[in-house]
């Protein structure tokens, strides 16, 4: 999984990038937590082992909200969140959701550990790796998605019933966390990493600064 600081970091661009009218510090911070959502169920994992990478990273989590969201907003004689918060309250919580989905769950997919995208109905941790390339003698080469029997498959990376994803909170496979347990909390693991965190930092004061250029 990648470390939660570069989930936030990437929804704050997000935020920046699509809240528009919107933007502001409490707008901004809810699509950052939002981002960081899917990564609290490691703190499930300490009663349902499994939990890591799968309780909060399933798609059917996301499309029930996004189900809701939709019905409320767009389907409803009445919106419930339209009458509340107005323009803004539906706004803010249509790109939380794309911050859930892009941020929180879909850059884990490029990690090695990979997500439990269709947890509890697939037992399966799945990773989006690979390559794109333009050659002058292969063509277009690309070893993201293979197309087997009909069918897109993904890399696997294993089962969150038969394989630990080492966190802060549950650092061990049998939940048992001694106290001489090692713990990392990992905030930056790459240069790319560090270039977004600092860039998604730098966007929104630029953001007031051009806002209020205006």
């Amino acid at each position: 999984m990648a470390p939660t600081l570069v989930n936030v970091a990437v929804g704050v661009l997000l935020g920046v990038a699509l809240l528009g009218v919107a933007f502001d510090r409490r707008s901004i911070a809810t699509v950052g937590l939002a981002a960081a959502l899917p990564d609290l169920d490691v703190a499930v994992s300490l009663l349902v082992p499994e939990a890591t990478n799968a309780a909060f990273h399933s798609v059917f989590l996301a499309a029930v909200v996004g189900g809701v969201l939709y019905w409320d907003t767009e389907r409803r004689e009445t919106s419930w969140l339209r009458d509340r918060y107005g323009f803004y309250g539906v706004r803010v919580a249509w790109v939380a959701l794309a911050s859930f989905v892009v941020a929180g769950i879909a850059l884990d997919l490029g990690t090695s550990v990979g997500v439990a995208l269709l947890y509890p109905l697939v037992d399966r941790y799945y990773v989006v790796s690979g390559r794109l390339v333009l050659s002058n003698q292969e063509g277009v080469v690309q070893t993201y998605f293979d197309l087997g029997e009909g069918w897109l498959a993904l890399e696997t990376t294993g089962r969150p019933s038969t394989h630990h994803v080492e966190t802060w909170v549950n650092p061990t496979p049998d939940g048992a966390n001694p106290a001489d347990s090692e713990r990392r909390l990992r905030l930056v693991e790459s240069g790319w990493q560090l270039v977004t965190v600092v860039t998604a930092i730098a966007a929104v004061p630029a953001k007031y600064t051009l806002e209020g250029d205006r």
